[in-house]
C-alpha cells in the first residue's frame, strides 16, 4: 500500500475571494479569512493570533514559506541590490531591490519582480530569453519576491513605492497567474500598492494588451518595442515574427482608446542598430497619433549578445528627433550594471 503525501497549500497563490471560498469550505466564516489575509499581509504571515483550531490546520496543510536568498549581490553604487530566489522545487528566479530619491526628497523603494523563470519570447540581447523558457510561476510565487524584498528594507525605510514586473519572463505569457498576483499586492486590505505604482512590461504579446484593455487592469503598461519596421524589429524580437507591428500597434491604440492613458514604449539603444536619426524619424512617426511616453535604455551587456550601448550624442540626438513629433521621452536611470541588474541582464540557472 502507497500512501500519498499532499503538497502543502501556498496560501500567498490565493486571492482574498479565494482564500475566503476555501476557509468556508473547511467551516470558517469571512472573518476568519478577513483576519488570516491580515496575517499574511500586515503581520509578515505570523499567524499565531488566529484561532487554535484554524492555526494548527493551516501549519498542518498550508505554508507561508518565503523564498530563500541563495545570493545577494550589492552594487557599487549603493542604491541597488540583486537576489537570487530559490523556489520550493529548487528553481531560481532573481529579483532586483532599488532605492531612488523621489521629488519630493523622500528614499523610495521599487522592486523588479520577475512572472517567469527563463522566458519563451527569446529576445537577443536578453539574458532572460537567452536562458530559454523553464517554467510559469505561481501567483505566490510572483507575491512572494516582493513580500521578501519588504523585509530587506532597512530599519525604519517605508514600504515598497513601486513594482515593475520587469523582472525574467513574460508577464503576459503567464497572464493568469500574473494577474491574480497583481490583484493581491493591490488589495486595500493587504499591501495596498496603489495602482498608479505598478507597471507590467510586455514585449508586445496582442492577446494580453487587448485583454488587459477589455479587463479595465488599472496599472501602468510598458511595450517593449525596439524596432519601428517589422524587418528591424523581428531581428531582436523574435514574436514580432508573430504579431507584426500593424497588429501591435492596433492593439496598443485599442488599449488607449479603451483605457484613455498613455502607454511607456521602450526601446534598448543598440549602437549603430537602432539609435540611428532614421531610426528615430521612423519611431516617431509609429507613434505619431498615440498617447506614449517613450523609455530609452542603452543597452545592457549580456554574455550572449555582441551589440554595443548607444553613447551619449547618439541618444541626445534620438531624443531630440523624438521632440520634433512631439514625443516625451526619459533615458532610463543605468542601475546595478556591475552586479548584472539592469533592464535585459537577469538570468538564473534552470532547475
Amino acid at each position: 500500500m502507497t500512501t500519498t503525501i499532499s503538497t502543502p497549500v501556498n496560501l500567498y497563490d490565493y486571492g482574498r475571494p479565494a482564500l475566503e471560498d476555501m476557509l468556508a469550505g473547511w467551516g470558517y466564516s469571512s472573518y476568519h479569512a478577513g483576519q488570516l489575509w491580515t496575517a499574511l499581509y500586515r503581520r509578515q504571515g505570523d499567524l499565531t493570533d488566529l484561532r487554535p483550531d484554524l492555526c494548527g490546520r493551516l501549519q498542518a496543510e498550508a505554508t507561508t514559506a518565503l523564498p530563500t536568498a541563495v545570493a545577494d549581490l550589492a552594487s557599487s553604487d549603493g542604491q541597488t541590490r540583486k537576489f537570487l530566489l530559490r523556489l520550493a522545487d529548487g528553481q531560481t528566479v532573481e529579483t532586483v531591490l532599488m532605492h531612488f530619491e523621489g521629488r519630493d526628497g523622500v528614499p523610495r523603494a521599487t522592486a523588479c519582480i520577475s512572472t517567469q523563470a527563463g522566458c519563451a519570447m527569446g529576445c537577443v540581447f536578453c539574458a532572460t530569453g537567452q536562458m530559454g523558457f523553464v517554467r510559469h510561476l505561481t501567483p505566490g510565487e510572483i507575491v512572494a519576491q516582493v513580500l521578501f524584498a519588504n523585509r530587506e528594507l532597512p530599519a525604519g525605510s517605508e514600504p515598497l513605492r513601486n513594482i515593475v514586473l520587469m523582472g525574467m519572463g513574460e508577464p503576459l505569457h503567464n497572464y493568469d497567474n500574473t494577474m491574480t498576483a497583481v490583484d493581491i499586492l493591490m488589495d486595500h486590505k493587504g499591501l495596498a500598492i496603489a495602482p498608479k505604482h505598478i507597471t507590467l512590461s510586455t514585449v508586445g504579446v496582442v492577446p494580453g494588451i487587448v485583454r488587459l484593455a477589455d479587463e479595465a487592469r488599472p496599472f501602468r503598461l510598458a511595450v517593449s518595442l525596439h524596432g519601428a519596421t517589422d524587418a528591424e524589429r523581428q531581428a531582436l524580437v523574435p514574436p514580432a515574427r508573430r504579431w507584426p507591428l500593424a497588429e501591435l500597434m492596433a492593439a496598443c491604440r485599442y488599449y488607449v482608446q479603451k483605457r484613455g492613458r498613455r502607454i511607456f514604449f521602450e526601446w534598448t539603444l543598440i549602437a549603430g542598430q537602432n539609435d540611428t536619426p532614421e531610426q528615430a524619424h521612423a519611431l516617431g512617426r509609429l507613434l505619431g497619433d498615440i498617447s506614449a511616453h517613450v523609455n530609452l535604455i542603452p543597452l545592457n551587456p549580456t554574455m550572449g549578445y555582441g551589440g554595443r550601448p548607444a553613447r551619449g550624442t547618439a541618444v541626445r540626438q534620438f531624443q531630440e528627433i523624438l521632440a520634433a513629433y512631439n514625443l516625451p521621452s526619459t533615458v532610463r536611470q543605468r542601475r546595478g550594471i556591475d552586479i548584472a541588474a539592469g533592464c535585459g541582464q537577469l538570468r538564473a540557472a534552470k532547475s
